[in-house]
């Protein structure tokens, strides 16, 4: 037997057991053998010769225990002096305690009070026992007996409080006896002392309830205390008011009115502390809930109460230097209360002084915009909500707080700030000398102070927003700068836009559109990357935008009315007669200084939005599921509260919900309108809207197509994580919230959650924002790059999206890879087979379900009625005749009753908007349910028709078709909005204005202007409401009314010379915007299937009509001829040389004046308007074959394939004269 034998660690040779000894069955591992004790058991590692181990994990050790050593000496050396320190404590407590208990003894002995006559744990019979029989005899000794009580008497002793309340009896029947000398120091200190005590007992009524008569004589004592020391006992007046607003609350006290006369007394106090009195009288006393129910009114408080003092106190709680933070320390429904009594006094206090206008002072604004602008959201959210927050849900953020109403008495005196004098009459207080003169707008902060107070009314009530812009815009102020019309009135408008030219940050950004990110970052984020001290505060920026943002909300209302005309009219000399409109006109080089201003702003605020946001690059190498949904672990790192959701909610101005995103759109929204004024006529210098010089204009194309492809991997992350796949959905649901199932508690978590996604997607799109700076300009401003270079980008971005989908541009390569896939027979969903006289309808029926499929290369076959496919094969040709014939059938003048569209007075087509109205007239004529299926599937699918039609004009934009339609301005300036208003499918980006009333229905644009700028009572002549009357078409002879209000009330609210601009607001948005919303959405959410919004809002609605149809520009026909393709006979051979009766037929084009050359071009293509880049991209390309010798025939096309067939003329007069004949009879169109 061999053994086999191994060396181990130790140096010794071992044999395997399992060798030595084949029988045995057991395990030969040794036993692992593990040391839970931290000691080392190696014997030798302790003896005086070992070597010490030098591993990182032994080194580590030491120093852990050197460290533990050092902590023990640090806490042996602390460990005296904190002995002396809790000896030295507890001796002087000690020392104290037997102070206290002395004076205690020796008060006892004076007074003769015996404590065992009065035991507290008798409860309320104790205090019933006391009594005190005798006044004192003497000054001296009322404060020898004072001294003794001060020094000893503690609030959370019942006994000290019993001493205090026999001492209180005894005081108060001395006073009559007492010297009414004025008091000497020492008896002032120790009245305040008394004061203190008597507060703090009255405090901790809580814990040991006062019996109520001890309450009376305590505040009897303190009504003494406030007659003889108010100046005092004013540094104790926020101890003062908070303990009787403790006591109102509880209302212990069944004689308020003895309360309110200790309340009142601090406040008739003239002293050089009244300051103090009448903040802490705001602080405490006025954030009392339903002070009106306790006391039954207010008016005794308002009589006692002097206004200008409490404003002085309260502006300086709300300033930024107080000491109190009010804004925080007090819950939002006590600064609610404050608000509403705020209102209540200063109106009480005009009213008794009699004065017959109550213009809002300078302070008054102040206070008050400060304190809506900080509770805006809550106002908003319950100034006309009627339920009950009594069911609520724990959620993060406070916008998502449940809203609740608000008490009738703050409602109330809140809804009195709406108010059209107070409102018009803001202005009337600030002096426009020191403008005019100076360059300051009023004094200091007055011009801000109203901006402040009209951006949180506008923010606070949503709802009546136009009214109030209409109210201020209507408001002046007095122009004293010009002697020779003094007394004349400077409008709103023109005094804003001055306060705003004169602006430091006006003048910085018109120059250099890079100080907006100085202007606008918030100062945490600009102190890091910035260390250099700023020239300008923070309050002065913040003054400055205040100011700046009311403009442009005004500027926005006003275009909104302002005809062209109007518009144009600021340069000439202002006339009395002039309606407020025009007077509202700016000078032509005012509005050039505007934009310029503007330009720069919005294009800083889209290029630099990451830097302005404060959107840093580490946060950007997070993943996008970190990003906006939180950190993987559940637990966010230190530093990362900065998210973009936190900086999308960040003011600007120090005006609540004036956000960053608010104020872009705003922005934005202004220039925009400026600019299509300008694209109707012309009153702006060439070139004047572009930016180029800010781009590298070389590689823009390419770095545009980049941003592209990153958005769209960064959308397919979205769509890869399940939390952002029902995002989409969100809006649809909103209207269905009263169809939940569940308890209301159900439905607020699930109104909670739907927010959080809310936020997320716009948190998304915040981070898509500042990665994608130039899709955003070209989105929101395209007016800023040259519109060829638009027009390469978009059919770029139309290659791209091809290739992404295809993975081919070729239609035949694409066909041949489907057949040969795993689903072969799918190629039969993009063929069709359509009659040409009901070509809409089977087009419709056939290609609907295909959805975005309408993308993809499709095959047509016409047929006629017996079913007889016409001979051809569809290479591209068959598919623009099919697109071009479905357009003139849709977009036909009439179909039935049920047009879809319908054409202006200037022969535009726009969505029919009544064509939902008269549906349903059909069906109730047809005797339909209107509850029941086929009652909606009727109305779906008049729906669906809107959006396949959006589809197919979508699908001419995709491939490049041009068709000869019109579309009315409106109407395409909703296509141009759809994407930069980030609302996809929804025209909720276009704002609605009198101009564009003009494209509609000349008669109702000249009718509004006549009541716009007529000089008398528009009452007495117009006699309007607030309603309006649609008419519909019930048979081709009868028609029927429908009378619609246009707000709450509308029919009973008359039309005025005040409120005629929001009425004239009214009609334009119920005419152009609300009436035919359900059509023009349906519309562009097909039209978006195809082509994305986004890439829409590139362009203004005139470009959109020149990409629909093709340019209005002269046809160049050497342009034509150098991409013109020949066939037949007519191909060009190796000599390059065209044929002869071809140089006949262009040497004819150059002969015809331009009208001709379009007729010609329709006659072939079918379109008179050339492509947009040029004939180069006509598809497919114009071509000429011969057709025969025949010189009696006429020339004939094949508008499919843009194919001229022209004879082989000999004779250019007969070339002419035939060609002519055929282009004005119509003949020819045929397909080959």
């Amino acid at each position: 037997m061999t053994t086999t034998s191994s060396y181990s660690a130790s140096g010794v040779y071992s044999v395997s057991i399992a060798q030595m000894f084949p029988s045995f069955t057991g395990s030969a591992r040794p036993r692992r053998q593990v040391n839970l004790s931290g000691r080392n058991n190696n014997p030798f590692a302790a003896l005086p010769g070992s070597r010490p181990s030098s591993s990182p994990q032994s080194t580590q050790n030491a120093l852990v225990l050197a460290q533990q050593e050092r902590l023990l000496r640090q806490q042996e050396r602390e460990r005296p002096p904190a002995a002396t320190r809790i000896q030295k404590t507890w001796r002087g407590h000690r020392e104290r305690k037997e102070a206290k208990r002395c004076w205690r003894r020796e008060w006892d002995y004076k007074e003769r009070w015996d404590p065992e006559k009065f035991p507290a744990a008798q409860g309320q019979s104790s205090w019933q026992a006391v009594s005190a029989s005798t006044p004192y005899t003497s000054e001296e000794e009322c404060l020898s007996s004072l001294r003794l009580l001060i020094q000893f008497a503690s609030p959370r002793d019942e006994e000290d409080m019993q001493r205090l309340y026999y001492f209180a009896l005894r005081y108060i029947r001395s006073i009559p006896a007492q010297s009414s000398s004025c008091p000497p120091d020492v008896r002032i200190h120790l009245l305040l002392r008394l004061a203190k005590l008597s507060l703090a007992a009255l405090s901790s009524r809580q814990t040991k309830q006062l019996p109520s008569f001890v309450v009376d004589s305590l505040l009897a004592l303190l009504r003494h205390l406030v007659a003889t020391i108010p100046e005092q006992l004013a540094s104790y007046s926020n101890l003062f008011y908070r303990t009787l607003a403790g006591i109102v609350m509880e209302r212990q006290n069944k004689n308020l009115e003895f309360v309110k006369t200790i309340i009142i007394g601090l406040l008739k106090s003239n002293t050089s502390r009244t300051l103090l009195v009448y903040e802490a009288f705001a602080c405490e006393f006025l954030t009392i809930a339903e002070l009106p129910v306790i006391f039954g009114s207010l008016g005794d408080f308002v009589r006692a109460t002097k206004y200008e003092a409490l404003a002085s106190a309260l502006s300086q709680l709300l300033s930024p230097s107080s000491q109190i933070d009010i804004l925080h320390l007090k819950s939002r429904e006590s600064l609610l209360w404050l608000l509403a009594y705020f209102i209540y006094f200063r109106r009480g206090a005009y009213s008794e002084k009699h004065r017959t206008t109550e213009l809002p002072d300078a302070e008054y604004v102040n206070i008050v915009s400060r304190l809506i602008s900080f509770l805006a959201d809550d106002i908003g959210a319950r100034i006309d909500a009627t339920g009950d927050a009594s069911v609520a849900v724990s959620i993060s953020t406070s916008s998502e707080r449940t809203a609740k109403s608000l008490p009738s008495f703050v409602r109330s005196e809140i809804s009195t700030l709406i108010n059209q004098e107070n409102v018009s009459s803001l202005l009337a207080n600030i002096d426009v000398v020191p403008i005019l003169g100076t360059g300051t707008t009023g004094t200091p902060n007055e011009a801000s102070a109203v901006a402040s107070y009209a951006l949180t009314l506008l923010r606070a009530f949503p709802r009546r927003g136009d009214e109030i812009r209409m109210w201020l815009y209507r408001g002046s102020t007095l122009r004293q700068a010009q002697p020779a019309r003094a007394g004349a009135n400077m409008p709103a408008i023109k005094f804003f836009y001055r306060a705003t030219s004169r602006t430091s940050i006006f003048e910085k950004i018109s120059k250099d559109p890079h100080e907006t990110v100085s202007m606008l970052r918030p100062d945490k984020v600009r102190s890091q990357a910035n260390k250099s001290p700023l020239p300008m505060t923070a309050e002065s920026r913040d003054q400055q935008w205040r100011v700046i943002l009311l403009f442009l909300e005004l500027y926005t209302f006003v275009l909104k009315v302002m005809d062209d005309e109007e518009f144009l009219s600021g340069s000439s000399e202002s006339d009395d007669q002039w309606s407020c409109t025009r007077q509202s006109a700016l000078p032509l080089d005012q509005v050039k200084e505007l934009t310029i201003f503007l330009k720069n702003l919005a294009f800083s605020m889209h290029w630099n939005t990451a830097e302005i946001a404060g959107i840093e690059a580490t946060e950007a190498k997070t993943s996008l599921a970190e990003y906006f949904g939180g950190s993987k672990t559940g637990q966010p790192e230190k530093g990362q509260d900065e998210s973009p959701a936190k900086f999308a909610e960040m003011s600007v101005a120090g005006v609540s919900g004036m956000t960053l995103g608010y104020m872009k759109g705003m922005v934005t929204g202004v220039l925009r309108m400026v600019y299509e004024r300008d694209s109707r006529r012309k009153f702006m210098p060439k070139n004047h809207w572009l930016m180029t010089k800010y781009f590298e204009m070389d590689r823009f194309i390419a770095a545009v197509v980049a941003e592209e492809e990153e958005k769209h991997k960064i959308e397919q992350s979205y769509e890869a994580d399940s939390e952002f796949k029902n995002d989409d959905q969100d809006e649809d649901t909103d209207g269905d919230e009263h169809y939940l199932i569940g308890t209301q508690h159900t439905q607020h978590i699930r109104n909670a959650a739907r927010l959080r996604r809310q936020q997320q997607k716009a948190s998304r799109k915040k981070y898509l924002q500042s990665v994608t700076p130039r899709l955003e300009i070209l989105q929101n401003m395209p007016f800023f790059i040259p519109f060829a270079t638009r027009v390469q980008i978009f059919r770029q971005f139309v290659a791209l999206d091809q290739i992404r989908r295809r993975g081919t541009s070729d239609p035949d390569e694409w066909r041949f890879a489907l057949m040969n896939s795993l689903a072969p027979a799918a190629i039969n969903s993009y063929r069709a087979k359509v009659r040409r006289e009901n070509i809409f309808d089977d087009a419709y029926a056939q290609f609907y379900d295909l959805g975005e499929g309408l993308k993809e290369p499709i095959q047509i076959r016409f047929v006629d009625k017996f079913d007889t496919v016409e001979e051809g094969i569809d290479g591209g040709g068959v598919t623009k005749e099919f697109l071009t014939s479905i357009t003139n059938e849709a977009f036909g003048a009439s179909n039935g009753l049920e047009a879809l569209f319908i054409e202006s007075d200037q022969h535009l087509l726009y969505p029919n908007p009544v064509s939902i109205e008269e549906r349903k007239v059909t069906l109730q004529q047809a005797i339909v349910d209107e509850r029941s299926s086929d009652w909606k599937e009727n109305i779906r699918d008049l729906l669906r028709r809107y959006e396949f039609l959006g589809r197919i004009i979508g699908k001419c934009l995709y491939e490049g078709i041009l068709v000869d339609i019109h579309f009315a301005p409106f109407f395409l300036l909703k296509w141009a909005l759809t994407g930069g208003s980030g609302s996809p499918g929804k025209d909720s980006g276009y704002r609605a204005n009198l101009n564009d009333l003009r494209d509609l229905d000349e008669g109702l644009y000249q009718g509004l202007l006549q009541l716009k700028n007529y000089n008398g009572n528009v009452e007495d002549v117009f006699s309007l409401n607030f309603a309006v009357t649609d008419t519909i078409r019930i048979s081709p002879t009868e028609t029927k009314s429908i009378t619609r209000e246009l707000c709450n009330k509308g029919a009973s609210i008359s039309v005025t010379n005040e409120n005629r601009p929001v009425y004239i607001a009214y009609i334009a948005k119920h005419r152009l915007q609300a009436q035919p919303y359900e059509q023009t959405s349906a519309f562009l959410k097909g039209l978006g299937t195809i082509i994305s919004p986004s890439w829409l809002s590139m362009f203004n609605q005139s470009e959109l009509q020149t990409l629909v149809g093709g340019a209005s520009t002269d046809i160049n026909v050497s342009d034509l001829r150098a991409n013109t393709q020949y066939g037949g006979i007519y191909a060009i051979g190796d000599d390059g040389i065209e044929h002869p009766s071809v140089q006949m037929f262009w040497k004819v084009m150059e002969s015809l004046d331009d009208a001709d050359r379009k007729k010609v071009l329709k006659f072939v293509t079918s379109t008179p308007r050339a492509p947009l880049l040029g004939f180069g991209n006509l598809n497919p390309r114009f071509s000429i074959r011969d057709s025969g010798s025949d010189q009696t025939r006429l020339p004939s096309t094949s508008t499919c394939v843009n194919l001229l067939k022209l004879p082989v003329y000999r004779d250019e007069k007969v070339l002419k004269e035939r060609l002519l004949y055929s282009v004005n009879s119509g003949a020819g169109f045929n397909l080959s």
